[in-house]
């Protein structure tokens, strides 16, 4: 299983909006890619900061959405409510329960 962490920095006064747009558009454009596994959203609302973080069956499942523009998509959804350009990783994920 493969991760994609994406950190950012979200303006003040718009998680809210932040996490509405994440639960409601993000998570269900991602559970039709294939090999979409889960998907967990860390917010830290003191210093305006998320982490995303999306499990994927295969490193290819993950990578297809960027190759395809999906995850620029998605990205495109929070330009009026990120203080500045995320930051995007990926991971193996090397133990799990």
């Amino acid at each position: 299983m493969y991760a994609r962490v994406t950190i950012v920095q979200v303006l003040p006064g718009k998680m809210d909006e932040a996490i509405g747009i994440f639960r409601d558009s993000v998570v269900p454009a991602a559970n039709l890619q294939k090999g979409h596994k889960g998907h967990y959203l860390l917010t830290d609302r003191q210093n305006n900061k998320g982490i995303s973080i999306s499990l994927w069956e295969t490193e290819a499942d993950m990578t297809a959405g960027e190759s395809s523009g999906h995850y620029l998509q998605q990205l495109a959804k929070f330009k009026d409510i990120f203080a500045a350009p995320p930051v995007r990783e990926a991971y193996e994920v090397s133990v799990q329960p």
